[in-house]
């Protein structure tokens, strides 16, 4: 096996330096971009399979039949609160999912349980394929909820092992590439949804999000030497072999680090921000007639946030990253969905919540999600995958569950209640930016040695 060669280039934002940074002499780079590409690609074939589920008022194509039954024995009907059940489901299953995650990180080492999340997920796209050919009733809520988990951990999953493949000064300048990569992915999985969705049906299309998972196992491997030489040009533990520790150590590392209860902050009122406006537009998308319709409707949307983030990814992060740090891009998101929703609660006009919803997302995908994983390449082992896990997966469906009821509270006020409430949201969510900027000051460039001895060996 061919040694792996480190890879520096001088910080630029020309389309010069994206050439050199993307050259031949960094294969580990390449390799990172094929994973990200990958996965936000089968993922991205699903979401819009997801979001129509989720749009859509019929209760029947939904739930199985013994809910709805017991729904209205109670005296009410399923199909008008969808989404606030199946997030309600999403957020057990995730608080269910992280210990067994937690217990897989601790006992085998990175070899074992990174291909071993991504086998598990192709598993269960088999069986969700099984399950919609034969109309399987319930495996729409299923269907959600489990896409709904697939999609945190193994985002997480992959931004914990880039931690692990390139150090603090290397993540500055290729994390805005590798958000790239994925940005493609995520323009290319709506692309063969729109074509895909009517012709060859829902349940084909998962057979193509699990080959394209098949992939990210490929990368995996590849990208294994890379992490072993970081580990050890660092004296960092290796990863090798098993992290050892208690399987719910995240919660622990969460409550009492002021860095990561700031980074949990941010995400809860950043989901926060997220959920009312995804319930706007799932208002709109009810009155879409068919199911393609409304995957169509939704992949169109993804389309247009992802244009935006790829041009912000590619010429811009990089540049403001190296040369200003993570304060940026943290910020400037969050101050600008701040004013966005200002606007909002004054004249919530349909175009403007679409212009909205792209400020939000695109700014979320192109500058705070690089920056915060940044923040991970400095932190021992322990914390960059049981405490990044939590805040990615538990404190997320969190704030969704609290924030998709609260939407259904201020509803019936109308829209310029709901936006002037998202006022205040989005000024929490600055706050925990602005708390994060203060607590990275106190970081390291790199983790001490000492630090990070403390992870377990086997």
């Amino acid at each position: 096996m061919t040694t792996p060669t480190r890879h520096r280039t001088r910080p630029g934002s020309g389309l010069r330096d994206v050439i050199a940074s993307l050259g031949v002499g960094s294969p580990a780079l390449w390799w990172s971009l094929l994973y990200f590409f990958s996965l936000l690609t089968g993922y991205y074939v699903l979401r819009p399979v997801r979001d129509a589920m989720g749009a859509s008022a019929d209760a029947q194509a939904i739930f199985p039949p013994a809910l709805i039954a017991w729904a209205q024995g109670h005296g009410f009907s399923l199909g008008d609160f969808t989404l606030q059940v199946l997030f309600t489901g999403t957020f057990f299953a995730m608080v269910l999912a992280q210990p067994i995650y937690g217990a897989l990180v601790s006992r085998f080492p990175r070899r074992v349980f990174l291909p071993g999340v991504y086998l598990f997920f192709i598993a269960c796209l088999l069986f969700f394929y099984w399950a919609f050919a034969r109309e399987l009733p319930g495996r729409g809520a299923l269907f959600f909820i489990w896409t709904a988990v697939f999609n945190l951990f193994a985002v997480t999953v992959f931004w914990s092992y880039m931690a692990d493949v390139f150090d603090n000064e290397d993540a500055k300048k290729v994390y805005g590439y590798i958000g790239a990569g994925g940005t493609i992915g995520a323009l290319t999985g709506p692309i063969i949804t729109r074509l895909l969705a009517e012709r060859v049906g829902v349940a084909n299309l998962l057979l193509v999000s699990a080959a394209f998972l098949a992939l990210c196992l490929v990368c995996i491997l590849k990208l294994r030497p890379w992490a072993i030489l970081r580990e050890r040009r660092h004296g960092a533990a290796s990863g090798e072999g098993a992290m050892g520790g208690s399987m719910l150590a995240g919660l622990a590392l969460v409550w009492r680090d002021p860095l990561l209860r700031a980074l949990a902050m941010l995400m809860f009122f950043g989901v926060g921000v997220g959920t009312l406006l995804y319930n706007e537009q799932a208002a709109i998308a009810r009155h879409l007639a068919h199911d393609a319709t409304r995957t169509t409707y939704y992949a169109g949307l993804d389309l247009g946030v992802n244009l935006l983030t790829i041009i912000v990814q590619v010429f811009l992060t990089r540049w403001l990253l190296h040369r200003y740090g993570v304060a940026p891009l943290l910020l400037i998101p969050a101050m600008a969905i701040l004013i966005g929703f200002a606007v909002l609660s004054a004249s919530p006009l349909p175009a403007l919540i679409w212009v909205v919803q792209v400020m939000t997302r695109a700014g979320e995908f192109s500058l705070a999600k690089p920056a915060r994983e940044t923040l991970y390449t400095r932190v021992d082992r322990e914390s960059r995958y049981k405490a990044k896990a939590v805040i990615d997966t538990v404190v997320y469906r969190g704030g969704d569950l609290t924030f998709v009821w609260l939407h259904k509270l201020l509803s019936g006020f109308g829209s310029n209640v709901v936006f002037l409430v998202g006022v205040g949201v989005a000024a929490g969510m600055a706050l925990g930016a602005w708390r994060v900027v203060r607590a990275e000051k106190s970081l390291p460039d790199e983790v001490p040695r000492a630090a990070m001895a403390e992870s377990r060996v086997a």
